[in-house]
């Protein structure tokens, strides 16, 4: 199975793990979509930019607060969650949440997921 495949089947395992889950995508820190599981109407390459912009910001600010390496970036708007989390040397997994979801399963579906992409992109 082609590493594409692979991502697209993990991205789809996520969104089939959580009912919480509206949209996933897999960017490079560069701003690039590796693969994505997006609602129509969401765009990949606004998604990638808006993303590679948190991280850089992220970055800084934990490196400059001196509260360590970042994590995840954690965004909360009227109508849900946007949350970004490493998975792997240069890859960011992305997800966006409904506003109910339950927050502490939405991190873990994320981290099991962030860990296969790890796998993945060794």
């Amino acid at each position: 199975m082609a590493r594409i495949d692979e991502l697209n089947k993990a991205l789809q395992g996520l969104l089939s793990s959580s009912g919480d889950i509206e949209g996933s995508a897999i960017v490079s820190e560069d701003g690039l979509i590796i693969a994505s599981a997006l609602q129509q109407g969401i765009e990949e390459g606004r998604v990638a930019a808006m993303s590679s912009a948190m991280l850089s910001i992220g970055d800084r600010i934990g490196l400059e607060l001196k509260r360590g390496k970042l994590e995840q970036i954690f965004v909360k708007g009227e109508f849900g969650f946007i949350v970004l989390m490493h998975a792997g040397a240069h890859a960011v997994l992305v997800a966006l949440a409904r506003k109910e979801a339950k927050l502490g399963l939405l991190f873990l579906d994320m981290q099991r997921t962030a860990e296969e992409v790890k796998k993945i992109l060794g």
